[in-house]
């Protein structure tokens, strides 16, 4: 099958590298030229333009775009309305919100250009296993990328989820769900690496135990696992964490439709926590303990 792939970073790149090991011609574009070079080198059919991108695919075209979320989707869309026609399906498979789904679908429908919203996760090693994929929008299209979602995905690793902002709403859960279990390991081993056990526990070690039939084995304990090997204390960063917009929509959609997200919330607002250094809320804490009860405070080199 023939495909656009448009964005060729750290996710894009390897979907197309691995829709090409599936037999798919695949047409790429970048805004930067050397990913695009590189891709031709690997079997690729290059694009230095949106415009370029649609001369070489076949109607009904089908384009998938691997992009930041938020206005950078939005910018390509409004070039691609132009090059595209009716019947060609655009996809996103971005970490976007699902309200913008059900906004471009209505402002695409007027060009006849049918859209997808695509859910993805696997990260930098989907290539090797493959990516899961949440699909929202017509179930007629869905049918028709089916062949490519195949090849992408592994056995049982996609799904369609409903009609359009369903895969994105799918999406936006799982990563809910994702701060959660990240947060919960953290408090774990920092529990572990604070207890008198410590200097005989190794925590690498520890996390390569919980994965052999543990019923918190995970992937992303392989993860840990695998960081912890490469810097025990991991002294080579700071504990300032990002959030990329996923937990945030989570917390904001429980907040909308009543439904009780204490862990998930929580989750989110230690990310909020983890940029700060000297809360002021914690002073406000620290001082109030002393005027209540006199309890010890830990003075700061500029006072008086």
């Amino acid at each position: 099958m023939q495909i656009g792939m448009i964005g060729l970073g750290r996710m894009g790149m390897n979907m197309a590298r691995r829709l090409l090991a599936g037999g798919h011609e695949v047409v790429v574009y970048n805004r930067t030229k050397d990913k695009v070079d590189q891709m031709i080198n690997e079997g690729a059919i290059g694009s230095y333009s949106l415009a370029g991108l649609a001369l070489k695919l076949k109607s009904p075209r089908v384009v998938w775009m691997m992009l930041p979320s938020g206005t950078v989707v939005d910018e390509h869309i409004e070039t691609l309305v132009n090059h595209l026609s009716p019947a060609d399906i655009l996809i996103d498979g971005s970490n976007g919100f699902y309200q913008d789904d059900l906004r471009r679908k209505q402002t695409l429908s007027s060009s006849g250009i049918h859209y997808l919203d695509a859910g993805v996760s696997g990260g930098i090693r989907g290539l090797e296993s493959g990516y899961c994929l949440m699909i929202g929008g017509e179930q007629a299209d869905f049918a028709w990328i089916e062949p490519l979602l195949k090849t992408l995905a592994p056995e049982n690793g996609y799904l369609y989820c409903g009609p359009i902002g369903a895969g994105h709403f799918v999406k936006m859960v799982h990563n809910g769900i994702e701060y959660a279990l990240m947060e919960a390991y953290g408090e774990g081993f920092e529990l572990l690496k604070a207890s008198s056990y410590s200097p005989n526990l190794k925590l690498e070690q520890v996390a390569r135990l919980w994965n052999q039939g543990s019923i918190i084995r995970s992937r992303l304990l392989e993860l840990l696992e695998s960081a912890l090997t490469k810097d025990p204390q991991l002294s080579a960063i700071t504990g300032f964490v990002e959030d990329s917009g996923e937990g945030r929509w989570t917390v904001q959609q429980a907040v909308e439709l009543g439904v009780s997200l204490p862990v998930i919330a929580q989750s989110l607002f230690k990310r909020f926590e983890s940029r700060q250094k000297d809360l002021f809320s914690n002073k406000v804490i620290a001082v109030l303990r002393n005027e209540f009860g006199g309890h010890f405070v830990v003075r700061s080199n500029t006072s008086g």
